[in-house]
């Protein structure tokens, strides 16, 4: 029998007319910004991970990353900036990045019978890079639909098109590599991994797939040189849809916001809580008066399942909750006390809690003790009350007992803890006075307990870590 040959592409004339029909709707974005002047001590490629630097480095001057101008240069000079983009709406809506028009005076669009368009912002998301423009056109625009992205497989081949280097109408093409990608740009990443030669000038154009429908937006390349050596990353569809229509229909995102501070499972963490895996993701603090403390949620609790989805990962809640509907009833599954518990909590919206200013934050109990030292795990501890809040710079939503003296090579240096760290709860247990946690961790060792589950605050940040007391 046989062996069945793999058909990658159609065939060329196909493949042709494929991106001949396509092309009208891909866009060139030109975009015109004041000299931005920045200190020696300034870098403007702070927070890109350095693997990706080289992508953004050689814009022309005044791009977002790219060359800074110099102090000296007259504020009438005016640089411009290169990217691409396209149509998704016969009125005159278009998709681009956010670091192609950002901060920018001026933005216009050029169309592949080189007519040119002003363009308005309608919004923008930093948060996944994406922007939406809108031009007027005196007749209806030739527009792009999504794929869905959720559907496509590595392996399938893609194309895209898009104005690298200032050469408008560029067509690459080549397979998916991979999903989900993470490359450290923001809380939403979860990027398609393409071979398909995407360079300076490709952000903001589509990725298609061979039914000529858009699979991602193209953002961003790995490049150890600045130019692309195959690895190339695009927002999924189904990812940036939801962003486009609130940006269309509001101007800005209004993403779901539950109230909590967040970390992954560690087999470690797993096992003290008795879960068979490290699926779910563990709360480490509530915010007071936010949705989640209102609907029951705590400290300590495993959100394994949201709304119907079972959650893996803090990527995965962070986008489900993202996605949530404000103000919408979720339906919110947590493993607590070695046992599953269902609870619905109204969600807030991430925006209002990003731009609040008032102080939320709780009355403290002040704990008038003595200090307690537990010799065998290397601790002392002290009560809260405001003379520990000053000296330890301890915020007032904070309460537990501090740590005042950690003992060298103990098993409280050994799991990383610090003079000034607040222990919040041991064992899933809220600890209010020292002798309470002293009782806790000596009944641990007359148990000959492997380990107890620690909750420690260090300033306002809180984090779970485990004690091993063998």
């Amino acid at each position: 029998m046989p062996i069945s040959t793999i058909q990658s592409h159609p065939l060329s004339d196909d493949f042709a007319n494929l991106v001949e029909e396509r092309s009208p709707s891909v866009v060139n974005v030109f975009t015109t910004q004041k000299p931005k002047q920045i200190t020696n001590n300034q870098n403007p490629l702070e927070g890109i991970p350095p693997q990706f630097r080289d992508f953004f480095k050689n814009f022309p001057p005044g791009f977002p990353f790219g060359p800074q101008q110099q102090p000296n240069q007259p504020e009438s000079e005016r640089p411009q900036a290169l990217g691409s983009g396209f149509v998704i709406d016969p009125t005159g809506y278009i998709v681009t990045n956010n670091h192609v028009i950002e901060q920018a005076n001026e933005i216009k669009v050029k169309f592949q019978d080189d007519s040119e368009l002003e363009a308005k912002l309608v919004g923008t998301d930093k948060l996944t890079d994406i922007a939406l423009l809108k031009v007027e056109p005196k007749k209806p625009l030739p527009y792009l639909s999504f794929a869905d992205s959720d559907k496509a497989r590595v392996g399938h081949s893609v194309f895209a098109i898009g104005n690298p280097f200032g050469l408008g109408g560029t067509v690459t093409s080549g397979i998916i590599s991979a999903f989900n990608r993470d490359i450290n740009a923001g809380p939403y990443d979860s990027f398609i991994q393409t071979d398909a030669s995407i360079n300076r000038g490709n952000s903001g154009g589509p990725l298609f797939n061979l039914k000529g429908d858009v699979l991602g937006i193209n953002t961003a390349i790995f490049s150890p040189t600045g130019g692309s050596v195959g690895i190339g990353f695009s927002i999924p569809a189904n990812l940036a849809k939801p962003i486009i229509d609130q940006l269309k229909k509001f101007g800005k995102t209004q993403r779901g916001w539950l109230g909590v501070r967040i970390q992954e499972l560690t087999p470690e963490i797993a096992k003290s809580l008795g879960l068979r895996n490290e699926d779910g993701v563990l709360i480490s603090m509530v915010n007071p008066g936010e949705p989640a403390e209102k609907g029951g949620l705590k400290s300590g609790d495993v959100i394994i399942e949201f709304n119907g989805k079972k959650i893996k990962d803090v990527k995965s809640l962070q986008r489900t909750v993202a996605e949530s509907v404000v103000e919408s009833k979720a339906k919110v599954k947590v493993w607590r006390n070695k046992k599953e518990k269902s609870f619905t909590v109204k969600l807030g919206e991430l925006e209002k809690f990003n731009s609040a200013s008032e102080d939320k934050s709780n009355s403290n109990k002040e704990i008038v003790s003595d200090e307690v030292e537990i010799d065998a795990i290397g601790l002392r501890l002290l009560g809260l009350n405001k003379e520990t809040r000053a000296k330890y710079n301890i915020a007032k939503n904070v309460n537990g007992v501090v740590i005042t003296a950690v003992k060298r090579d103990s098993f409280a240096a050994n799991a990383g803890l610090n003079v000034g760290n607040v222990i919040s709860q041991i064992a899933q247990k809220d600890i209010e006075r020292p002798d309470q946690a002293k009782q806790i961790l000596d009944n641990f060792l007359k148990n000959n307990s492997d380990a107890a589950l620690l909750q420690v605050f260090e300033g306002d940040f809180s984090r779970f870590l485990i004690l091993k007391l063998k």
